[in-house]
């Protein structure tokens, strides 16, 4: 597409995500830990035990992980009985993919305007 040109590219409409859960996810996924905790939920729905063993962190460490991955919206947790069993929110995800494929897509880079000067 030509810069000057008038016509606006193809826009398909997609499902907005807040500022705030952007915010929110990319923060989530800033840490190393978090990152191993969603590598091990990849590959199927633990409980909070599980996650600590196979990580080799007390309890309290992960709790604080978890809370935040959650607040990001990237893990569901379910109770079944005394345990609380987390997993991949995958509608997330997808939503954040959206969000960056956004800038692949439509995202034109323009020259700066020449600066005036203030006399």
């Amino acid at each position: 597409m030509l810069k000057n040109s008038k016509a606006a590219p193809d826009r398909t409409p997609q499902p907005q995500i807040s500022k705030k859960l952007v915010s929110a996810g990319f923060h989530a996924l800033s840490d190393p830990l978090r990152i191993q905790i969603l590598e091990l939920l990849r590959e199927q729905e633990l409980c909070v035990c599980d996650l600590c063993d196979r990580l080799g962190v007390p309890q309290s460490k992960l709790s604080f992980h978890l809370k935040t991955l959650k607040e990001a919206g990237l893990v569901c947790s379910r109770q079944e009985s005394r345990w609380i069993y987390y997993s991949l929110n995958l509608a997330q995800f997808v939503a954040l993919e959206q969000y960056l494929a956004q800038y692949r897509r439509f995202s034109q880079i323009l020259p700066a305007r020449p600066c005036s000067e203030v006399g």
